[in-house]
């Protein structure tokens, strides 16, 4: 049995949670931690999940894969002991792993792994696959509700306000590396995609406050010697607008697919 670790438990982190304590072939859940133990207890409590909540240092010694589904200033705290004990760390705060080579490095020499896995955005595998030749050209271009960007530092810095919008507004252009950079709870899709091509400078990438549309929509256009391909998914809010209800999903599907008999997809 894969013994796993849930760090947060937000919105993501229930969903993972509650699905690991249902049943997964393979896969057990060992423990979890959160910043809000007493709602995080009270909320076990209320679904009847036997899970012991701990401190996130204490994973390494229950658990063999740790679900970071927390805050992406918590990144190195969830990932780095994990990563030293030579095990394996599910990361959802791509844009929090740009920055953070060394943690590539250390899962290298110490046998573990980072595990990026496709959350909100479709078709990383086409893109993993165009990079195994030569890709010249990757954008991806994101439309949100207001909601879904308020509060970001970039419009923050740059005194960009997206409230009252009756039309949309683009409120960033830039590469992967600024975005992830600039909006790290609402782009972690544009890290993903620079990690899974060509790179986080040479991935573009725009972003808009869109009060057209009610879903996370990103459009991506890849051009390489094996394929052109234009990929677009509209993704449902969760409770969180930040975040699209797929990415758990997502998540719960990678976990699965560490055990299964059949395994689609790369």
């Amino acid at each position: 049995m894969t013994r796993v670790a849930v760090a947060g438990l937000g919105t993501i982190g229930r969903v993972v949670a509650r699905r690991l304590a249902d049943g997964m072939p393979g896969l057990t859940l060992a423990c979890a931690a959160a910043r809000d133990r007493a709602k995080a207890k009270a909320w076990l409590e209320a679904e009847g999940i036997d899970c012991p909540l701990v401190e996130i240092d204490a994973f390494p010694a229950l658990a063999d894969l740790a679900v970071e589904c927390a805050p992406a200033s918590l990144l190195e705290q969830i990932c780095r002991p994990m990563l030293e004990a030579g095990k394996t760390v599910m990361v959802l705060s791509a844009g929090a792993l740009l920055p953070r080579a060394d943690l590539m490095a250390l899962a290298k020499a110490r046998g573990g792994q980072i595990i990026v896995p496709t959350g909100a955005l479709l078709g990383l595998d086409a893109v993993t696959a165009a990079a195994e030749g030569s890709i010249r050209m990757v954008r991806m271009t994101t439309r949100k509700p207001p909601g879904g960007l308020a509060g970001a530092p970039y419009l923050e810095a740059h005194d960009i306000s997206v409230d009252n919008l009756s039309e949309p507004k683009c409120v960033s252009r830039g590469t992967a590396r600024e975005a992830a950079a600039g909006f790290p709870a609402n782009v972690n899709v544009a890290a993903a995609l620079s990690l899974a091509g060509i790179g986080p400078e040479a991935t573009s990438t725009e972003i808009w406050a869109d009060p057209t549309v009610d879903r996370n929509c990103h459009t991506i256009e890849v051009e390489a010697d094996s394929a052109r391909f234009t990929l677009r998914i509209e993704n449902v809010p969760s409770e969180n607008p930040k975040t699209g209800r797929i990415t758990a999903l997502s998540v719960v599907a990678a976990l699965r697919k560490l055990h299964s008999p059949l395994r689609v997809g790369t």
